[in-house]
Formats: C-alpha cells, structure tokens, sequence
C-alpha cells in the first residue's frame, strides 16, 4: 500500500558549485527571494536539476530520485506537494531558520534586529504537521543562517509594522545544520538534566528558549509518542520521555 504524507493539521558551502538547469529552470527563477535561490544554490551538487515540473509541481533540486525542497516559509504550506511526492520520491526539505538578521532601509544605517533564532523553532513549524517525519521518504535539514533583511517604507503598514515592508532576504552565512530523519531526532533537541517527570517550564529554562517553544516541543513529541503525559499540576502538564 502506497504511503502518503497526510497534512491534517542544513550544509557547508562549495565555491564552485556546478548546476545543471533545465529547459526554463534555473537560479533565481519564479520571483523567489534572494535567500531561496542562496540555499538553492548551497544545498546543490554537480549534475542536479533545477525547477523540474513533477506530477504537476515545480520541484526546486532534482538529484537522482529526489526531491529536494527549500522552504523558507511555512513547512504546512508544502502539504499537497508532499502527499503527491512521497509517493514515488524521497523528499529533502532544507528549512533555514535566521539566528541573527540585520535591517536594511534605504537612506538609513544597516542595524542588527534584536530577533534571534534557534533551532527550537523548527517545532513552530512542525506543531502544524506534528507527525510528518515518520513518513520513510522524508527528511528535514534545518540551516541556522544570518541574514539580511531588505525593508521598504509602506505607509500601508505604518499602524502594524511601523510603516517598513520586507521585500528580500539576503543569506549572509550559514553557522550550524541539523538533519532530522525521523521522529527519534526530535527527542535530542531536549535539553540535558531534566527531571524525570518534566514541565514545559522545565524545558524552556534548561534550553533557555521561550516557554511557548517548549510547548510546542511537548505538543509535537507527544503526537509521536516521544512523551507522555502523565499527570497535570499547577505548574502545568508533567511529561516523561518515552524510553
């Protein structure tokens, strides 16, 4: 029986790197922000295909039988191209997540945004698709990456968003890769010397990210049955690790 990805809800740089494109493929096609066509470009070897039509989706990286997808937006959105995927491929996705930025606006100085990222944040995005790595065909890279952020004055924005538009985000350098190839991975991310019987509290202080990350942990490692919950206190839900 045909398995399907059902949506009910990172690596160094080469100096040379030598793609092949296909007919109307390439870099920078399709209007893709400049840190897409960066981490394309990153993650390709010599001889893979870019923007390869299959099954009726454009596919980033072609490689041989995979497929391998740069999502700087939401993993959720990918839903219905990895039910029609996953099927006849194996699918990479290479997820980058910015640990620093810098502003750029013009006529203005570059400044560092007081935003950081971490690895933590991939649960953000897997809280949606909890169980999406337990398909055999699929595995995750996350890239920890700086970045510049390309801003526009908006007055459209100016009572929401200060009044500044991102328009691109420019790959600056990657700092760290971390592969997840199955659920089991997920697991590592927590942090060492928890209790037995574990809080989300317990979580966010021992890796020192916000509590709402941790409770995204707990969510996405209890959908897979890496945590169970085993009684609720004033403190919150308790957990422990599933062994």
């Amino acid at each position: 029986m045909q398995a399907t990805f059902r949506h009910t809800w990172s690596v160094p740089a080469r100096s040379e790197p030598r793609p092949v494109d296909t007919d109307g493929g390439g870099i920078g096609t399709r209007g893709e922000s400049s840190l897409h066509a960066a981490v394309k470009l990153l993650v390709s070897e010599p001889g893979d295909r870019f923007e390869v039509p299959v099954d009726g989706f454009v596919v980033d990286v072609v490689r041989g039988d995979t497929c391998i997808e740069v999502q700087t937006g939401g993993v959720a959105a990918m839903g219905n191209k990895l039910d029609r995927l996953l099927g006849d491929f194996h699918v990479h996705v290479v997820h980058p997540i910015a640990v620093e930025s810098w502003l750029e606006r013009r006529d203005r100085p570059t400044r560092k945004s007081p935003k950081r990222g971490c690895l933590h944040d991939v649960f953000g995005e897997l809280v949606s698709v909890p169980t999406m790595l337990d398909h055999p065909n699929l595995t995750i890279e996350v890239l920890l990456v700086q970045v510049d952020v390309v801003k526009v004055e908006d007055p459209s924005l100016r009572r929401r968003r200060g009044g500044w538009r991102t328009v691109d985000r420019r790959l600056r350098a990657v700092v760290g890769r971390h592969g997840l190839r199955t659920p089991a991975d997920l697991v590592a991310l927590l942090p060492g010397g928890l209790p037995a019987e574990w809080t989300t509290k317990d979580v966010a202080d021992g890796a020192g990210i916000p509590r709402r990350t941790a409770q995204q942990m707990a969510y996405v490692l209890k959908a897979n049955g890496l945590a169970i919950e085993v009684g609720r206190d004033r403190a919150g839900s308790r957990y422990v690790t599933a062994r």
